[in-house]
């Protein structure tokens, strides 16, 4: 990773893109969560009929490597408009999770 994540500043560069062309109408959560829905079935369709072993290396091929990374962009975007729009702190959340899963989980 090229700078640390800062999950606000993203928000933010977001909600500015949403605001100049008067987007935020249909940024409802029900809108968000469909298109967070289409963009993580386009990610599925580009590994949909390869191999675990082509999967492994599907960066490998540029023009590929491309549209996963388009498509890994689609949802992170989509998720944290959906994050900003209902009030969710995504780091928070995934902190949380991550800690009722290792109590779920306890290593062996």
């Amino acid at each position: 990773m090229t700078e640390h994540l800062d999950v606000a500043k993203l928000q933010r560069r977001l909600a500015e893109f949403a605001a100049a062309r008067n987007w935020q109408p249909f940024h409802t959560p029900k809108n968000l969560v469909s298109a967070l829905s289409v963009e993580a079935s386009e990610l599925v369709e580009i590994f949909q009929w390869l191999t675990p072993e082509e999967s492994a290396r599907v960066m490998d091929d540029p023009e590929t490597a491309h549209r996963v990374s388009d498509e890994v962009a689609d949802v992170l975007a989509y998720l944290l408009q959906l994050c900003e729009v209902l009030g969710i702190d995504p780091l928070a959340a995934l902190h949380a999770k991550i800690d009722r899963n290792e109590r779920r989980f306890p290593a062996p």
